[in-house]
């Protein structure tokens, strides 16, 4: 975890309450979603305020229903000048307070230009980076690898002097009516589990022969399976091709839901298996348990939040050799030769298309073990 000499807090006697608050959080799904305990410690510590968040087109779904924010303001990962223009007209001076979770240029800028007073991440003590910590009244030394992302995050409330709420929020969609009218059977009465077999990115993985001993495995407990995914479609044929293979246990819904729904179905179902995607992060802080399948990926930095889990220390070690378990999260890495796991790497060729050897070899027997104790 950061120590206090690696980060300034915004001086006492420029901690005004403000009147408009803006939250920076332009990264992926699942890193918006780990923002949301900053943004329930900013509406507890300012509920009179008008707080609007930041983040990138179609990225902010994991707010939907979010009642800490006033204002979700969306803009292109890779903008035109138009739409940089855009967005500046939007946020240009309109805020007393911005707060950015990234410590990227951007966000910095962003900053920058909508707020006179600022606090944020920087990236390290480089000269290159002096910048970051000039413009920032208050900042904090960003951890890649030691603090997880959620207490990374609170590390900005204490810097502006405000209690910091460990409580990821999941989203909530208004009207629940079409999970049963997707599904074809009340998820409140009929005992189902969720898997989510196909990340996005191929080096956070499993085998097809493993999910399907996985599906098996919780027909013998009695449990339906619900199959989530993406509407990308290599992730939708090998959903439905999961599916197909289990007709009467199995229900294929890859696509059919917003995360506000996802959010919902997770919270009725009896446990939920997945790698290290957004939709492990949502089955998490939905409170169900949870197996998540960890591989290359750092469980330090990025494991899942467990519900109510309230501690600075992050809930999970970097390596165990056979489980970790913190309240309803149970994490599994695999077994492998090599002393290489998590090696926090994009796959064994170090980028996103290529495979993890360690996932790829990881046995089906491991993960059922598992499985048996989190329903146990």
């Amino acid at each position: 975890m950061v120590e206090l000499p690696y980060c300034q807090s915004l001086a006492a006697a420029k901690r005004r309450v403000p009147r408009r608050v803006l939250l920076i959080a332009t990264r992926q799904i699942g890193d918006v979603l780990l923002a949301t305990p900053l943004l329930r410690s900013l509406r507890r510590a300012w509920p009179e305020a008008t707080i609007d968040v930041l983040v990138y087109a179609r990225k902010g779904n994991m707010l939907e229903g979010n009642l800490d924010l006033d204002e979700m303001i969306e803009i292109e990962e890779h903008p035109d000048r138009k739409q940089y223009w855009q967005l500046m007209r939007r946020i240009f001076r309109r805020y007393d307070l911005a707060v950015s979770t990234l410590a990227g240029d951007r966000p910095n800028i962003y900053g920058l230009l909508a707020a006179p007073q600022r606090v944020g991440l920087v990236p390290d003590l480089r000269s290159q980076n002096l910048w970051k910590r000039w413009t920032n009244q208050g900042w904090v030394l960003l951890d890649n690898v030691y603090t997880h992302t959620v207490e990374q995050n609170l590390m900005l409330a204490r810097v502006l002097g405000i209690e910091p709420l460990r409580k990821v929020v999941p989203p909530r969609a208004a009207d629940e009516s079409r999970l049963g009218e997707v599904l074809g059977f009340n998820p409140t009465l009929h005992p189902f589990a969720v898997i989510h077999p196909f990340p996005m990115w191929h080096y956070k993985r499993w085998t097809k022969a493993g999910w399907e001993s996985v599906v098996e495995a919780l027909a013998q407990h009695d449990l339906r399976v619900v199959i989530t995914g993406g509407p990308e479609a290599e992730e939708r044929a090998f959903c439905r091709e999961l599916a197909a293979g289990y007709p009467d246990e199995v229900m294929d819904v890859s696509a059919h839901f917003g995360f506000g729904e996802l959010s919902m179905l997770l919270s009725r179902a009896r446990c939920f298996i997945g790698p290290d995607t957004a939709m492990t992060h949502l089955a998490a802080a939905n409170g169900i348990p949870t197996l998540a399948l960890y591989g290359p990926s750092n469980p330090v930095k990025w494991g899942p939040w467990p519900k109510d889990y309230d501690s600075e220390k992050p809930p999970f070690s970097m390596v165990s050799s056979e489980y970790q378990r913190q309240g309803n999260v149970l994490l599994l890495q695999p077994h492998y030769e090599q002393d290489c796991v998590p090696c926090r790497e994009e796959g064994c060729d170090r980028h996103k298309a290529s495979f993890s050897a360690c996932l790829q070899e990881m046995s089906a027997a491991r993960v059922i073990d598992a499985l048996d104790q989190l329903l146990a």
